[in-house]
């Protein structure tokens, strides 16, 4: 069929569900309130005190005695639960943790017991009356002391060992990033409802499958029984894409008290309940020609780890195995197995980390030789992918960085480092690249054209906050020839059909390929019946030659030949007409990801350490923009994130006993608006159509992956002192 006007896609549309959420009328999990004529309770979680060892004793008789208390369950008392094996949802090599299975403590602040109340200043108060003994032990918490344990992951290309004794320029250094965690505006909250045995489960969560298949296999029932509803998240970056333990302490209460039950996460026990980005020691050698060629790299990977599960992250291997031209490569990734709990992806997993370490490197090897930090990176682009040699779809680096040049005016840096200052400040600027693979996934969407007129889409995808409600309202509007206003998008239940995780920034690609694949069938389907229909305008038309705006059905070429969806409909006696979307990407034969070059210049002060970051411009190449709007608020936002991992953001461990120190938002510092400066974001005109049929790349992931090395070699370009640590702190500059 003649292809459709393009309205809403590419335009700076409004986020379709920001009055919602502004008024306070979007419900988020906690907000839930199921019928029910006694009304929901409260479940509060006690943490272990421990970071290591075994319970010996409990004690609940002062909690239970307190009124309006329910209930007060703990491993001596908890029915024993099948914890099936689930393989579909995320988890792990390893055993997950079950809780109340057993009275060992693997980690600080494991849950240890729950107690449920009919009010939460009651389960509160009933939770801080427990008592329990430990027979404890000393944790291993320090990654930088405790040994890996299993096979480590390799890969190698070439006799990287051989190149490097030959390599007339040679270089290692060992980067240390630090634990970082997510800390969305929306605490982890679940409410558990059961009838009879089927389980009703309002959550937050990136993927509504995740819970359900959890909680299925955890307590032995099947997944149909179980219905998993989650229409918005306030934020989640990563950590709520995979089931933890407290959605089944919260199905567990709701059965044993008969009640229907919310249990809400503190802002504390956030840093021990759910997954982080891991620590990691990093070692980089390399080894080049004079002008600068690379002819090795080898990477040493240490990270952390639980011991009851194995977290590897998948793509901190990639960029030194493919980001640029090296005859000889090795990698080795070990895991060292801590008493802590699982880390899980956050933003930009494994590629921020692995960008940290190479882009210093690079610029390291930059300051080495004395060359531009851009033009050696120019020299050593590749023109395939170096680790399978597959071509790549679209790889437009060479444009991110010579428009970010011209943009940042870097023609104008003086590349000796402590050179310009302003004042007290030592002035750096510094640069990096960003990738992220391009992810797709299969599913459906359902698409639904009531007879006024209007349209609804349902998919059980999840909105986090990079704007699907709107974005796929974006795709649908124009796929059906309708005003945006007339389009809604349903989301987050899992009797929707059903769509990909939430994360690895695949939404766009796979969900709106499904949305415009079923769109575009049902204005097939609409335009099949009027051109058949002897009644209709359009009768006899060829179906080809028909477009549709506005809601009207029309002859290209001849736009007063037609007629709107609704007087088609009415006229057929027909209520709506439906249609189910689906796309299953095939095996490509390209290497796919997004691209992104990131510029930062930041202030020193020369006396204190201070480091402020005065602009930041992120150029990426990502494919086709489907809403500019939310291009920039993830591009944006990321940057924000980026000036945390950089500069601020670090997990303090006691490795006595395993306690995280500053597990709240006064002690963990996140960048806050004095910290923000100028932002800008470019996007290099261009499509992906082999990464899938709308042309997109993923977006939300790559926007974030450049900017901490950016801001770190901006750094050093400052002041001349390389720091190989996040955070930079003042301490490590003075």
């Amino acid at each position: 069929m003649s292809p459709q006007p393009q309205a809403a896609v590419g335009a700076p549309l409004s986020r379709v569900d920001g009055r919602l959420k502004v008024t306070g009328q979007a419900k988020y999990a906690a907000d839930q309130e199921p019928e029910g004529p006694e009304g929901v309770v409260h479940a509060v979680v006690v943490d272990s005190s421990v970071g290591r060892g075994r319970i010996t004793g409990i004690d609940t008789r002062a909690a239970e005695a307190q009124p309006g208390v329910l209930k007060v369950i703990h491993h001596r008392n908890a029915p024993k639960l099948p914890y099936r094996p689930n393989p579909g949802s995320l988890n792990l090599p390893g055993e997950r943790l079950r809780v109340f299975q057993d009275d060992q403590v693997r980690f600080h602040g494991q849950p240890v017991a729950v107690v449920v109340a009919a009010t939460l200043e009651t389960a509160q108060h009933a939770a801080s009356l427990v008592s329990i003994d430990y027979d404890s032990e000393r944790p291993a918490t320090d990654l930088s002391e405790a040994p890996a344990a299993g096979e480590p992951r390799t890969y190698a290309r070439g006799d990287a060992e051989a190149a490097l004794r030959s390599a007339p320029v040679r270089l290692e250094m060992t980067y240390r990033p630090a634990r970082n965690h997510h800390n969305a505006m929306e605490l982890h909250a679940t409410v558990a409802r059961w009838d009879g045995d089927r389980l009703t489960l309002w959550d937050k969560t990136q993927w509504v499958r995740s819970p359900r298949d959890e909680l299925a296999a955890n307590f032995g029932i099947p997944a149909e029984n179980i219905r998993v509803i989650s229409p918005f998240v306030g934020g989640a970056f990563g950590n709520a894409a995979r089931a933890w333990p407290h959605i089944t302490i919260a199905a567990l209460a709701a059965r044993e008290t008969g009640r229907p039950v919310k249990l809400v996460l503190t802002r504390k026990q956030l840093y021990f309940g759910v997954g982080y980005r891991p620590s990691y020691e990093y070692t980089v050698r390399l080894g080049s020609d004079r002008r600068g060629r690379l002819t090795a790299m080898t990477h040493d990977l240490r990270a952390e780890t639980s011991r009851y599960e194995t977290f590897a992250e998948r793509g901190v291997i990639a960029p030194g195995q493919m980001l640029y031209i090296t005859p000889n490569v090795s990698q080795t990734h070990r895991t060292v197995p801590l008493d802590v709990n699982t880390p899980t992806p956050m933003r930009g997993p494994g590629y921020t980390t692995a960008a940290f370490a190479v882009e210093s490197a690079m610029d390291e090897l930059a300051h080495e030789l004395g060359i531009d930090p851009i033009e050696l990176r120019q020299r050593n682009e590749p023109d395939n992918d170096q680790s399978n040699g597959r071509p790549f779809s679209t790889r437009r680096l060479r444009e991110c960085y010579t428009i970010g040049a011209r943009e940042f005016d870097w023609s104008r840096r003086n590349p000796r480092p402590r050179s310009t200052r302003d004042g007290d400040w030592l002035i750096g600027t510094g640069m990096a690249t960003a990738l992220y693979d391009t992810l797709r996934s299969p599913g459906q969407a359902r698409v639904r054209l009531d007879a006024d007129g209007t349209a609804l889409i349902e998919s059980a995808t999840s909105d986090m906050g990079p704007g699907t409600y709107t974005s796929m309202t974006q795709v649908a509007a124009d796929a059906l020839g309708l005003a945006v206003r007339n389009v809604t998008v349903r989301l987050g239940d899992t009797t929707m059909p059903e769509a990909p995780i939430h994360g690895g920034s695949q939404t766009m690609a796979s969900v709106g390929t499904i949305v415009q694949d079923g769109c575009d069938k049902l204005r097939r389907q609409a335009v099949e019946l009027a051109v058949q229909d002897s009644r209709s305008p359009l009768y006899g038309v060829d179906a080809e030659g028909v477009v549709v705006r506005g809601g009207r059905m029309h002859v290209r070429d001849n736009p007063a030949r037609g007629e709107t969806y609704r007087q088609l409909l009415t006229r057929n006696d027909r209520a709506h007409l439906e249609s189910m979307g689906s796309w299953t990407p095939g095996q490509s034969r390209s290497s796919m990801y997004a691209y992104g070059a990131v510029f930062a210049e930041v202030g020193v002060d020369a006396r204190l350490g201070l480091v402020r970051v005065r602009r930041m411009l992120g150029v990426f190449d990502v494919g086709r923009i489907i809403s500019p709007k939310l291009a920039d608020s993830q591009a944006l936002g990321a940057m924000v994130g980026g000036i945390g991992t950089a500069l601020l953001e670090h997990t303090v461990t006691d490795h006595r006993d395993g306690r995280i120190v500053n597990a709240n938002l006064a002690d963990y510092l996140v960048p806050v608006n004095a910290d923000v400066p100028d932002l800008k974001a470019i996007y290099v005109d261009g499509r992906d159509d082999e990464a899938d049929p709308i042309g997109v790349k993923g977006l939300g992931e790559v926007v974030l992956v450049g900017v901490a090395p950016a801001i770190a070699n901006a750094v050093f370009h400052a002041t001349g002192r390389r720091v190989r640590e996040l955070p930079i702190t003042a301490e490590s500059l003075l």
